[in-house]
């Protein structure tokens, strides 16, 4: 793993890329609401540092804290501080792609959990849509549904779990009678082979 070196001056939000289509937008709205109540923003900015990819034509992808970087432009916050993972400027368009691809580093899945070109990856964390069973699956996390874990994008392996088992129109009518609902999936001998699975061990 390479050692993060953080850039000190500030980067532009607009400016940074995102690695993957979706977010859950129920998750960015706690953010948001976080965010909002916060009295120390600067020391918080100064403490989560996004963590980005140098790429091609010195662009800044982001490889976590979508939902943050989303929160944070929606609020108007013009600029973030940076973590460089690593610096792959040397690699052209499809170099770069399949080595993030190759490193877990980008998720090319839309809403409906289908995998799409990189072409379809958004170029601003503006444009990234929602997946409602995205939030539903950071919100089961926080729950204690399953237990944080460094695969990933493991919530999305877990997005993935509960859309092909809860109609999405049941999630957006009534978000906790669908959070009620993946609480018992998740305990399930069914998604014992997701990431951070807590269930019962028979």
């Amino acid at each position: 793993m390479h050692v993060r070196e953080p850039l000190i001056s500030p980067v532009d939000i607009s400016e940074l890329r995102p690695t993957q289509i979706t977010v859950g937008m129920h998750e960015v709205w706690a953010k948001r609401e976080s965010w909002q109540a916060r009295k120390d923003k600067s020391e918080f900015l100064g403490r989560h540092m996004i963590p980005v990819i140098l790429g091609p034509k010195e662009r800044h992808y982001i490889i976590d804290q979508h939902h943050l970087a989303r929160a944070l432009h929606d609020e108007g916050q013009k600029h973030v501080l940076v973590s460089v993972v690593t610096d792959l400027r040397m690699l052209d368009r499809d170099a770069f792609w399949i080595f993030l691809d190759n490193r877990g580093w980008c998720h090319p899945y839309d809403q409906r959990g289908v995998r799409c070109g990189f072409g379809d990856i958004p170029k601003a964390v503006a444009d990234m849509v929602d997946d409602p069973f995205r939030s539903l699956a950071g919100e089961l996390r926080r729950a204690g549904g399953f237990s944080k874990d460094t695969t990933p994008f493991s919530e999305f392996l877990w997005a993935d779990f509960l859309r092909r088992r809860i109609k999405r129109a049941a999630v957006k009518r009534d978000f906790d009678k669908a959070l009620g609902e993946a609480t018992t999936l998740a305990k399930s001998p069914d998604a014992r082979f997701l990431p951070g699975w807590c269930g019962p061990i028979v």
